[in-house]
Formats: C-alpha cells, sequence, structure tokens
C-alpha cells in the first residue's frame, strides 16, 4: 500500500518540499505545483472527531503497548463496574461468576517466576522514575534494559532492586538527562555500592557504550531549581563548551563543573545566586564550586565584577 512516507522528493524539480492532501489523497510538490502521488489510502480512522471527548467515546483500540508493563499491556482486564453494557446493574450469579472470572483472569497475567519477576521489577521501576520526576521515555528505555538483562539471564544471584536502579541510572545516562548514584540511592531501596556494582555489570554484559557524563547535561537540570533565565543557562553552556575544548573538565566532576558555570553566568547576566544556593542545588561542597569557579575565571580570562 502506497503511503505518504514513501516520497521523499519531486521527479520533475528535485524538491523535497513535498505536501500531504488528506482530503483529495494526494501529495503535492509545492516548488512546481506537481502533483507526485494521487489516490492514496487513508488509513485512518472512519470518522470525524472534533474534540478529545469525541475522540475517546469513538475509538475503538486499546492503549498503546508499552514496556513498562510486564506482559507489555496487551492483555485484557475485567472491569470491576459490574454493569451490562447497557449500563444497568448485573444480577447477583452473575456477579459472583464475574467475581471468579476476575480473580483467575489476575492470576493467569503473572503465571511463571518471570512474570513475576518483571512484575514486580517494572512497579519498582516505576515508582523511583515517578519519584525522581523522570519522562516516560526514560521509563520505557529503562523497562527495556530490564527486560534484556532477563532475556540474557543476568538477574541470577542479584537483587532485583539493584539491578532495577541500575538500569534506571543508565537510561538517565543514555537520555542525556543523568541523575548521580547518590539521587539514584535516595529513592532505591539498596545502596549505591549495590547499585555501581550492578550497573558496572550491566553496561558490561549487555554491551552498553556511554560515554562520560557532560557537565552540560546538568545545566538545565540545575538552573531550573534555582530559577534562572534561559538568558543565564545559554550563558553557562557557552562557558563550559570553551571549558571542554580547552580540557579543562577532564579529571573534574562534572556537577561541581556545571554548578560552577552557573555561577559564573548567573553574576555575569545579573542574575546573582550564592555559591551555598548553587552548590546545594548540585550536591556538592561550597569548596569544590569555588575552586572551580576560579579555574574557569582565570583559564578563560573571564571578568566578575562581585
Amino acid at each position: 500500500m502506497i503511503s505518504a512516507e514513501d516520497f521523499k522528493k519531486c521527479p520533475v524539480c528535485g524538491s523535497v518540499r513535498l505536501i500531504y492532501d488528506p482530503e483529495r489523497g494526494e501529495i503535492v510538490c509545492t516548488a512546481c505545483g506537481y502533483v507526485v502521488a494521487q489516490n492514496i489510502i487513508d488509513s485512518g480512522p472512519e470518522w470525524r472527531a472534533f474534540d478529545a471527548d469525541q475522540r475517546v467515546k469513538r475509538g475503538r483500540v486499546g492503549a498503546p503497548m508499552t514496556m513498562m508493563i510486564h506482559d507489555k499491556g496487551l492483555s485484557s482486564t475485567i472491569d470491576w463496574k459490574n454493569k451490562d453494557i447497557h449500563g444497568h446493574d448485573i444480577s447477583g450469579t452473575m456477579r459472583a461468576k464475574m467475581y471468579r472470572l476476575r480473580k483467575w483472569q489476575r492470576r493467569i497475567r503473572v503465571s511463571d517466576a518471570a512474570e513475576r519477576n518483571l512484575a514486580f521489577a517494572l512497579s519498582e521501576l516505576d515508582r523511583m522514575a515517578s519519584q525522581l520526576g523522570l519522562p516516560r521515555n526514560i521509563k520505557e528505555m529503562a523497562a527495556a534494559l530490564y527486560r534484556k538483562a532477563v532475556m540474557e539471564r543476568l538477574i541470577r544471584g542479584r537483587s532485583i532492586e539493584g539491578v532495577t536502579a541500575a538500569c534506571l541510572y543508565a537510561a538517565c545516562r543514555m537520555a542525556k538527562v543523568p541523575r548521580t548514584l547518590d539521587e539514584i540511592e535516595e529513592v532505591a531501596r539498596v545502596d549505591k555500592k549495590e547499585i555501581g556494582r550492578s550497573y558496572r555489570f550491566i553496561a558490561r554484559e549487555l554491551h552498553l557504550r556511554l560515554t562520560p557524563t557532560s557537565p552540560i547535561d546538568y545545566v538545565s537540570r540545575f538552573a531550573d531549581q534555582l530559577g534562572l533565565s534561559e538568558r543565564t543557562k545559554n550563558r553557562a553552556v557557552k562557558i563550559l563548551q570553551k571549558a571542554i575544548k580547552l580540557g579543562l573538565t577532564s579529571g573534574r566532576g562534572p556537577m561541581g563543573v556545571a554548578a560552577a558555570a552557573l555561577y559564573i553566568a548567573s553574576v555575569l547576566e545579573g542574575e546573582k545566586k550564592t555559591q551555598r544556593e548553587v552548590a546545594e542545588v548540585a550536591h556538592v561542597t561550597e569548596v569544590t564550586v569555588r575552586n572551580r569557579y576560579k579555574e574557569l575565571v582565570e583559564r578563560l580570562n573571564i571578568r566578575l565584577s562581585l
């Protein structure tokens, strides 16, 4: 079946500026007006909806597949409302029957040890990610990593909590929204040492190629917590880019360097924060912020009027 994605450029003028007209089922070149394709079948629904409520009522599909549920959300559930299709209450006999059906449905959804493992681990993963305020894509990424670890039989002999926390830590680094081991430890049920050990094991066995965390990855989060403007964020990023180019960040903790760059940017942009405020947000000491700040100011020739 032909779709709008099959056409990349106009065969007449070579332009890539193509638009799809769903009313006519045509793809038209905006540069020369040539009709690249016509009579394209619309793969969308046959009904129309004018608001969100209508879309929900008329839709005949379930929720999308997700890695965050042990069966990927593909199994059925029996509703607890005890109503029939017309909204009327069902009889006592039918209610007892439905109760038994729900009970067995719940049992067969988690049938073996591997599924019980997944169900517990994914609920733990969701709890930790929610407490850290992480977005859904990172949850999905961490769940996919954990599933892969289960398939490779890497969980045996290790705590589920430790491997789950390690997968979440790895997913954060992969998505460029890093969290420190200390932050993961605060919401996990295992200590930092166990999380680090599990992370190194998983990274080695699953061949994860994770680059060292960049100080730039921390700037946005720290700036939001400090209430700094976008202008100050951009200034801090530019300072860090220069520092990275000169090799000033190698061998330094990324959080301390990011905190120092934000402190300098806040002073330059007239939104000054104290070193203590910046240090508390970055979970480093004031001495670390002060040392990194002095290095950046001296090596980058930044003039500050404190």
